[in-house]
């Protein structure tokens, strides 16, 4: 099991955005590797291929809404500041049309 750190890469403080997540992999026991912001995958098709059971953010500001729900289809999500959880999708959630 390991976590998928992201940053904004248009965030202004790239460093102290950086030490927040590996704070929080420090805290909560995962092995840190980073999505790469300039993949020509997005970041939930990062997460898919990658395999990673979590992915790391600063803050929930670091992803857009569609991104966000699109990373809980395939992993949980935890924010640094402020602390919050977001539960990966069930599997069961639901055909969309």
């Amino acid at each position: 099991m390991y976590a998928l750190g992201w940053i904004d890469p248009c965030s202004p403080t790239p460093e102290w955005d950086s030490a927040q997540v590996h704070r929080l992999a420090r805290r909560l026991g995962y092995p840190l590797s980073w999505a790469d912001p300039s993949s020509v995958l997005g970041l939930a098709e990062q997460v898919e291929s990658s395999g990673a059971d979590v992915v790391l953010l600063p803050s929930s500001a670091h992803v857009d809404a569609v991104t966000l729900d699109r990373v809980m289809a395939v992993a949980d999500v935890e924010c640094a500041a402020p602390r919050k959880s977001f539960g990966r999708w069930s599997p069961m959630r639901g055909v969309r049309r």
